[in-house]
């Protein structure tokens, strides 16, 4: 995959339909993997944040989230071939996992929001299967016993795509603590 350095972080330059593909490469070699989609906000937090920027070279795919980042990239004459936010992505997943029949579940978001919004995509994507939704409480990331929880009803469910919808980082953290 064709990676670039922008700023402080080295990113996948991939279209959509190229980033589609290489997550679903991702997906059948049926290893623990995760994608980010760094924003400016993400960008800014990198230049101090240790952890996070470990947590992000280790990603399996950085995608860039943002047209501002389109524009510096433009500005510093290595152009991005196109945003692709998380939010553009989920809905292009679904469609995905519902065609090829990869299992999903959402963590994050408050208490209901998770499984209404795999309500409202079921009915959109009749073959999606979500095998589970998971609002944690407030402060989760310090009890063991919540996360030890989360780990046991994300192994249950056995998904193929465990999309995490935490905010940045305590989601990335998640992701990659759990990798």
């Amino acid at each position: 995959m064709p990676k670039m350095k922008f700023m402080n972080i080295e990113i996948d330059n991939l279209t959509m339909e190229e980033a589609l593909a290489a997550i679903d490469e991702l997906i059948q070699q049926d290893k623990c993997s995760y994608v980010v989609t760094p924003n400016v906000d993400h960008i800014v937090q990198l230049e101090t944040n240790e952890e996070l920027k470990t947590i992000y070279s280790n990603a399996s795919l950085v995608l860039t989230d943002g047209k501002p980042l389109l524009w510096i990239a433009k500005w510093y004459g290595t152009p991005i071939k196109e945003k692709i936010s998380g939010s553009d992505l989920f809905p292009k997943l679904c469609e995905m996992a519902a065609r090829k029949k990869y299992k999903m579940f959402f963590l994050g978001a408050a208490e209901g929001i998770a499984e209404k919004a795999a309500k409202n995509l079921v009915a959109r994507y009749p073959e999606l299967q979500v095998t589970g939704t998971y609002a944690p409480p407030f402060g989760f990331e310090k009890d063991d016993t919540e996360l030890k929880k989360i780990k046991k009803l994300v192994e249950e469910a056995q998904p193929k795509i465990l999309v995490v919808g935490l905010g940045c980082p305590k989601q990335e953290k998640f992701i990659y603590d759990n990798c």
